[in-house]
């Protein structure tokens, strides 16, 4: 990626005005002409700077419940983990070996015992408990959230309101949906079914650094109220941000052992929790998904997988401006775009297209980065790595080079930090950019002109991804029937990804590439279940017939009586 040097250029094509950001020859240098060398190139401080809310005796703290060294007490080696915002060095983790997570699913196995012959009731008490120490440390989470992840705070902060209500629900509907229910049986007044649940044992869970919070808790939770016991790996870079919820789970009344966190490199430890788990949860990319299930598939072992997603966003003709304007940017650049919900791909109705998209891109344009642990610090953070900022630079210098115009954003800003790069809208993509197809998770949204329902329609699902979209529109009802065409697994009209995903009683998943299986709802907590079905008969009914009958009559019989079950509306 190269140099960049700026010229105004109208876009006539489109009657919108833009910023046209021309690349320079020299793809070697990637520090930007209107930034100071000494600014890109500052050395990031060699010691931790510890965010307002968190002590060097909290982290060692945390790093010391990681199930590293367990299993033959030889001292594990270890990784250094680096904060977003400047560089600097936060905690040196202890990484687990195959062995120790071996040894960690055994300790856990000995504790679901006990744990699944508790009362639900006892169980989900726990997480009530859990509810509100969350809520009532979270100073404490959002300030870690911010120094593993570089996210600005009110990001952070919408992490915080996910577990208690993940928590809440579950508690309060764990024994409706875990309790026996009494099924229909084919002959009434002859037989009677039951059918019932049981924990499968225990679940490993492989979640990533984008939400750590939410995306590292969220299973966690119904899987245990079930009756199981978790493993879990989270992403090493934000391991102390679970390991936080780890502790306040054990302090709200859950058993120790029963909860176990390995750390460690994916193909390594990831693939020994994958290896010993009686069903896996993992979320992130489509390729470890793919290979997850393959894994997983060998073993006959259940599992779940939320992936990626190249997310749509459809702008009606009878769009509020002001609120889709705002709208957009909560969907496109919340947590700087790491999010697998946001908006990549934005559809503009041509009617109003040349009143919303200068209107947008002006708005980004005005967003605030900063680095701050506070909610007046900045509209938008940091991304988490060198390797994303690698990744996004890459997508934009790519599509300017291929002809895109960026309307706002574009460029790193090493003088906020390493890793900060401005929020971007793109015009003039085409099929050949790879920003066009591929999932560029981080803050960049490219718009396309549309003219009919039907053409946008098939724009929004010519992709292999399948996992949200959004509608915004003045009519709900068209957006109800608009929604209903999209091959996406949860659809918002009028909001980005928040109203579906804080849905906690439905459903939540990906379609096609997207993932398998669901979080939420009904089917977020028996998916962590074994069904057994119970019949008991009151007579002995089989096909032979009773009473010395012969065997046309017995048919004659049973057929009349299922004719009278259908007339009578019996299921």
């Amino acid at each position: 990626m190269g140099d960049l040097s700026i010229q105004y250029a109208g876009n006539d094509r489109e009657g919108v005005a833009g910023y046209r950001r021309v690349w320079a020859a020299d793809c070697g240098n990637r520090t930007l002409r209107h930034m100071s060398a000494s600014a890109a190139t500052q050395a990031p401080p060699s010691t931790p700077q510890y965010p307002p809310r968190i002590t060097a005796e909290l982290v060692k703290r945390l790093v010391g419940r990681i199930a590293a060294g367990i299993a033959d007490g030889s001292e594990p080696k270890t990784v250094t983990t680096h904060a977003p915002f400047t560089g600097a060095p936060i905690a040196d983790l202890p990484l687990s070996s195959p062995a120790d997570v071996a040894a960690a699913f055994e300790r856990a196995r000995d504790a679901q015992r006990a744990w699944a012959s508790r009362p639900i009731a006892d169980r989900a008490r726990i997480f009530l408990r859990f509810h509100d120490l969350v809520l009532d440390r979270q100073d404490e989470v959002l300030d870690l959230i911010q120094w593993e992840n570089g996210k600005a705070r009110k990001h952070a902060f919408a992490e915080v309101i996910e577990p208690p209500l993940v928590a809440r629900y579950y508690a309060r509907r764990a024994h409706g949906f875990l309790g026996p229910r009494r099924a229909a049986a084919s002959l009434p007044g002859i037989s009677r079914a039951v059918e019932v649940r049981y924990p499968r044992g225990v679940v490993g869970l492989i979640s990533p650094w984008n939400y750590p919070l939410v995306l590292g808790v969220e299973d966690a939770i119904p899987a245990l109220i079930a009756g199981n016991a978790v493993v879990s790996k989270p992403d090493t870079q934000t391991a102390l941000t679970l390991l936080w919820v780890h502790e306040l789970a054990e302090r709200a009344g859950l058993p120790a052992q029963l909860w176990q966190v390995v750390v460690g490199a994916g193909p390594v430890v990831g693939t020994a929790v994958v290896d010993h788990a009686d069903f896996v949860g993992f979320t992130g990319s489509t390729r470890t998904g793919r290979e997850i299930a393959r894994k997983a598939g060998a073993r006959l072992v259940p599992y779940s997988l939320e992936l990626g997603g190249k997310n749509p966003m459809i702008v009606c003709p009878d769009a509020n401006l002001g609120r889709t304007v705002q709208g957009a940017v909560d969907a496109c650049f919340s947590s700087t775009g790491q999010l697998c919900v946001a908006a990549e791909r934005m559809y503009v109705h041509t009617d109003i297209y040349d009143q919303f998209v200068p209107s947008f891109a002006a708005a980004v344009a005005r967003m605030r980065l900063g680095a701050g642990y506070d909610y007046a610090a900045a509209d938008m953070g940091s991304l988490l790595s060198q390797a994303q900022l690698d990744k996004v630079h890459a997508h934009v210098a790519d599509a300017v080079a291929r002809g895109a115009t960026v309307l706002a954003g574009g460029n790193p800003r090493p003088d906020l930090g390493p890793y900060f790069f401005e929020p971007t809208v793109l015009t003039d993509v085409t099929e050949d950019m790879v920003v066009c197809t591929e999932e560029t998770f981080g803050p960049v949204v490219s718009v396309y002109r549309y003219a009919d329902t039907d053409e946008v329609v098939a724009r929004a699902n010519a992709t292999p991804y399948g996992l949200n979209a959004s509608i915004w529109t003045g009519n709900p009802r068209r957006g109800r029937r608009l929604a209903a065409r999209l091959k996406a697994g949860t659809v918002n009209v009028n909001d980005g990804y928040a109203a579906s995903y804080g849905t906690i009683d439905a459903p939540m998943g990906g379609m096609k590439d997207s993932g398998v299986g669901r979080r939420h709802g009904r089917d977020g907590i028996l998916k962590y279940t074994e069904p057994q079905t119970i019949v008991v008969q009151r007579f002995v009914v089989g096909v032979e017939p009773p009473l010395g009958l012969r065997f046309d009559r017995w048919a004659g019989l049973l057929t009349r009586a299922l004719r009278l079950l259908k007339r009578t509306g019996h299921r």
